[in-house]
């Protein structure tokens, strides 16, 4: 196994299984998070959701298997939020290279998209989320300078913003 065999792709509808079944068990079983499929329904719905205006979502997936997730959110103004990254344990770190591929493949659509801010919400706890999106040149901003639109979860207690070059 290599990174040379993760593909990184636009979701399709037969992701969907593929989907939960990588978010929900880290959500779960790895932050404590008691939360089901059916308390997201913008994963039920991610080509409604996510793939309109600006926003998009991909994949990655090594063979048939999703391995890991990224989406982006239209929410106006040419600004757009990062929702649901999330990486299977057994391809994490720089030997595949998975997060910073799907990242990548995120700002690239965002950038073809005229999308010219990017801003993500996450805990204080994930000291390694913070960070790969430090290293990836997102800054943090406080909460009260967030767009209106933003959609703040209930876990999210730290802020990231990153200003893509027009």
């Amino acid at each position: 196994m290599s990174a040379t065999d993760i593909q990184i792709q636009r979701f399709e509808p037969n992701d969907q299984q593929g989907v939960f079944d990588v978010i929900v068990p880290i959500q779960r079983e790895e932050f404590g998070i008691a939360i089901t499929a059916e308390d997201q329904p913008d994963l039920k719905a991610i080509p409604e959701f996510y793939q309109s205006g600006t926003g998009d979502f991909w994949v990655a997936r090594q063979g048939e298997q999703v391995i890991g997730t990224i989406g982006l959110k239209d929410i106006g103004s040419g600004q757009a939020a990062l929702r649901k990254m999330f990486v299977a344990a057994p391809f994490r770190g720089r030997e595949f290279g998975v997060a910073a591929r799907l990242l990548s493949c995120l700002i690239e659509g965002a950038g073809k998209k005229g999308v010219s801010e990017i801003f993500l919400g996450t805990t204080d706890k994930f000291l390694a989320a913070h960070r790969f999106y430090e290293k990836h040149g997102f800054t943090e901003v406080a909460k009260e300078s967030l767009p209106a639109s933003f959609p703040i979860m209930a876990v999210d207690s730290k802020f990231y913003k990153l200003r893509l070059l027009p």
